[in-house]
């Protein structure tokens, strides 16, 4: 098995071919890449670290994600959708091309275990900047 490695979220964008600035107070650490049975899929494992009151911007997967809260209280806020709030402990499931965001709302840092089942080649996050309308 091999050692887990920091990649900073902008590293892994620009090789991914997409231009995001890194959030304030989040680190991301790349765990595991592989190849799934199912041609032209991929499994990405991450570790994703938030300080408190760190917040990452609207975004989307090009396939599921299940978010798996290792410490702290992190809020997802889903379009349209009241936000959920998990601790530590609890999982949450994410369908592919749903436009999210999380931020840790604890006054000490928050982690989550993010494991993404993906179409290989495209990059794993797309940023989205435009407002729900209300």
């Amino acid at each position: 098995m091999k050692a887990a490695r920091v990649v900073p979220l902008a590293v892994l964008m620009a090789a991914s071919g997409m231009a995001l600035a890194q959030p304030a107070g989040i680190k991301r650490t790349d765990l595991q890449r592989q190849d799934l049975v199912v041609p032209g899929r991929e499994v990405v494992q991450v570790r994703v670290d938030f300080a408190p009151g760190a917040a990452f911007a609207r975004h989307s997967h090009p396939g599921e994600e299940i978010a798996y809260v290792l410490e702290g209280s992190l809020e997802y806020q889903f379009d349209g959708k009241p936000p959920v709030t998990l601790k530590a402990g609890d999982a949450l499931y994410i369908p592919a091309g749903t436009i999210h965001s999380a931020k840790n709302v604890g006054s000490r840092k928050g982690a989550e275990l993010a494991t993404y089942f993906v179409e290989k080649g495209k990059p794993l996050l797309a940023e989205v900047n435009d407002r729900p309308s209300r």
